[in-house]
């Protein structure tokens, strides 16, 4: 793959959006934070930026689309209306947090459009569904193992930033591990694999 496929102006700019989110969450919220799958694929976008890797921006296309236009969602609807219809976004809303370091969280917004980017320019490897998978295989036990509880990342304490007491921890996770793949992955999966035959239908 030519390394001009994705221009330079890109790749700067998103390495020098890492450069400033990343310290700034590792000093407010510490490493427990990078865990969240949307908060680790900026590093993944970031190497799959530099080295145009088609596999690596595909499963992270997946990562982030459902959770950016969720996030979006949730964040408009607080704005017109004060109601967070799904939840997880009242941190933006939380006066007593730096409005400069909440407004970092935009980079909600911003994911999903370098990935979209990246996959048009790169084409997207169906392989990515079965990366990403894994990948959310591997973080979401690590987040119920090794993060405090009360910051449920990944919603792995409870659905929708709140805690659940009814099911048993490994049996909430076990569902968590086979329901986040098929609510926020394949949907953007067949969504994109729709847009490249309706695409090559029309050449």
């Amino acid at each position: 793959m030519p390394s001009h496929y994705l221009p330079l102006w890109l790749k700067l700019a998103f390495t020098l959006w890492v450069l400033v989110w990343a310290p700034a969450y590792a000093w407010k919220l510490g490493w427990q934070n990078f865990l969240w799958l949307c908060d680790l694929a900026s590093f993944l976008i970031l190497i799959a930026l530099w080295t145009e890797n088609r596999l690596l921006i595909s499963a992270q296309l997946l990562a982030v689309f459902v959770v950016g236009v969720f996030w979006a969602v949730d964040v408009g609807s607080a704005l017109i209306t004060g109601i967070h219809p799904i939840g997880g976004t009242e941190y933006m809303f939380d006066a007593a947090m730096p409005l400069g370091f909440r407004l970092l969280s935009l980079f909600h917004l911003v994911l999903p459009l370098v990935a979209v980017y990246a996959v048009f320019k790169l084409g997207y490897d169906r392989r990515g569904l079965w990366l990403q998978i894994a990948l959310t295989w591997l973080v979401l036990p690590l987040s119920l193992a090794l993060t405090d509880p009360e910051r449920n990342i990944n919603w792995v304490q409870g659905p929708f930033g709140q805690s659940q007491t009814p099911l048993d921890p490994i049996v909430y996770l076990l569902g968590l591990m086979i329901g986040w793949p098929l609510a926020l992955y394949l949907p953007t999966h067949l969504l994109v694999i729709g847009l490249q035959r309706l695409r090559a239908a029309k050449r």
